[in-house]
């Protein structure tokens, strides 16, 4: 919607009072757009477009490990077809982690760091399977970022959580080490969602 309206220059407050000698024209044409603005990204420091981030529409980084036994571990996302793997939080706050095993029982889940085969920005080598630290929150001490030591799964259908609170916003390699506690051997499917 467009509208225009008058407004008084300051300089002109005796021509708006009568005074003629006044040789300026006392009102300035104020030009009023109203309308909406998308935010789809910036230009950095380098003149680089970079697009404003958005969720993941659907789970991505599917991941499937067999014969996983009682007390062993695996690292999620491993090596993918769409080659999602590690994860990569740039841009992203949350996210979701989905885990389907094939035996009921107890998982333990932490957020590691990702293989030391790939550069965390422009840092190589990294320290492969870490927990990652950090300071969440009001924390001036380094803690674990996510460890979750004792998850209770449903066998043979997706268990879904989501780790809010930005914990592991930004890591720019991330994998999370799962660890069977079931009692019995388990095949560990999983899946990962990352939320703006």
């Amino acid at each position: 919607m467009v509208r225009n309206r008058k407004g008084l220059a300051p300089w002109s407050l005796a021509r708006e009072a009568g005074i003629e000698s006044a040789t300026v024209d006392g009102t300035i044409e104020v030009p009023q757009l109203v309308q909406p603005v998308l935010d789809t990204g910036f230009v950095d420091e380098k003149g680089d477009w970079k697009g404003a981030k958005s969720s993941d529409k659907d789970f991505i980084a599917f991941g499937k490990e067999e014969g996983i036994a009682n007390g062993g571990t695996i690292l999620a996302p491993g090596v993918n077809a769409d080659g999602t793997w590690p994860l990569d939080m740039t841009g992203f706050r949350d996210i979701a982690i989905a885990i389907k095993p094939s035996n009921g029982g107890n998982c333990a889940i932490i957020a590691v760091m990702g293989p030391d085969s790939n550069n965390y920005a422009n840092l190589s080598p990294v320290n492969a399977a870490a927990t990652l630290q950090g300071t969440p929150g009001n924390q001036t001490d380094l803690e674990d970022l996510f460890n979750d030591s004792g998850q209770s799964l449903t066998a043979d259908v997706w268990n879904i959580f989501i780790i809010f609170r930005e914990r592991l916003a930004n890591q720019k390699l991330l994998q999370f080490k799962i660890t069977n506690n079931s009692g019995d051997v388990s095949t560990i499917e999983t899946a990962f969602m990352r939320l703006v």
